[in-house]
């Protein structure tokens, strides 16, 4: 029993521990529509502050889930009646802690603000718009950059983001669906996007890590991939490799791996792609809106 004890330690510093051997298996969550939203409102208050407090605000949630890091998933706008749905997945260190308030407290990396922007953009741009926007945190981020470097939990976000994918399918299969991913967040996306319903047409990368194949030409064909990297982005320097499980490849935003280039105006360092005035946000807008080449916005 010793002996298989020393064995487990040496093997799990050869591999590097948690960062490479798999980690536990993605709790399985229902999916849900907007006859959720009740049920969701109720849990919400039973959690009380800050939570209760946004049931208060008729605020409104397929998914909440206070256990550990916490799931949640807010939507903008009339989802059972909506023609564009948009889907926003966060990246790297995202709990329900920081579903309001970001990272580290800046608000701008915070998925329900982000998704407010997006939405106010879109509404701007056209008041008729039949639209809705999710704030998907509907899986368990690495924690660090050191986590990050495996695409474990990516992979196991992409399986939950499926079904909920399947789910919006059914319930509106005429809409159109575009999926949005910041950081680690554009690798869940593209993963899920590889085998989504042709009502998924367009993933959006911003500030993106990776997206599992080498080209945008290798995901789903009629699939339109855009990707955003600002100049400032630190996500340049990291090394595009994949090596025995670790690192991600081709970024979205070189050139090289063929995504349609959105414009980066006004957007500095890594989490300022959708705040408001930024040509970026414009430009992801105009995406979900379906209102032609995103180049004439630049």
């Amino acid at each position: 029993m010793r002996r298989r004890g020393v064995t487990r330690v040496a093997l799990s510093a050869l591999l590097g521990g948690s960062l490479v051997l798999p980690g536990p298996p993605e709790p399985v969550m229902e999916v849900g529509f907007v006859e959720a939203y009740p049920g969701t409102a109720a849990a919400m208050r039973a959690a009380g502050p800050p939570y209760a407090d946004w049931a208060a605000d008729g605020r409104r949630f397929l998914v909440f889930d206070p256990r550990g890091d916490g799931r949640a998933v807010e939507v903008l706008g009339d989802l059972a009646g909506a023609d564009r749905i948009a889907v926003l997945v966060p990246g790297v260190g995202s709990t329900l802690a920081d579903f309001d308030r970001g990272l580290g407290g800046v608000p701008r990396r915070a998925p329900s603000v982000q998704a407010a922007q997006l939405y106010r953009q879109i509404r701007s741009s056209d008041p008729t718009a039949r639209v809705a926007v999710l704030a998907w945190l509907g899986y368990d981020p690495p924690d660090g950059l050191v986590g990050a470097a495996s695409d474990a939990d990516a992979r196991r976000g992409a399986t939950g983001l499926a079904r909920l994918l399947r789910e919006l399918v059914a319930r509106r299969p005429a809409a159109t669906i575009t999926l949005i991913g910041h950081s680690y967040g554009a690798l869940v996306a593209a993963l899920a996007a590889a085998h989504a319903p042709a009502q998924v047409t367009d993933v959006v990368s911003l500030g993106g890590v990776g997206a599992g194949v080498p080209r945008a030409g290798d995901l789903r064909a009629g699939l339109r991939f855009w990707a955003a990297e600002a100049p400032s982005d630190w996500i340049r320097r990291v090394p595009p490799v994949r090596l025995a499980g670790l690192g991600y490849g081709r970024r979205p935003g070189d050139p090289a791996f063929g995504a349609r280039p959105l414009p980066v105006d006004g957007v500095s360092g890594h989490d300022d792609y959708l705040d408001t005035g930024t040509a970026s946000l414009i430009a992801v807008a105009a995406v979900v809106r379906g209102a032609g080449p995103v180049e004439d916005a630049r």
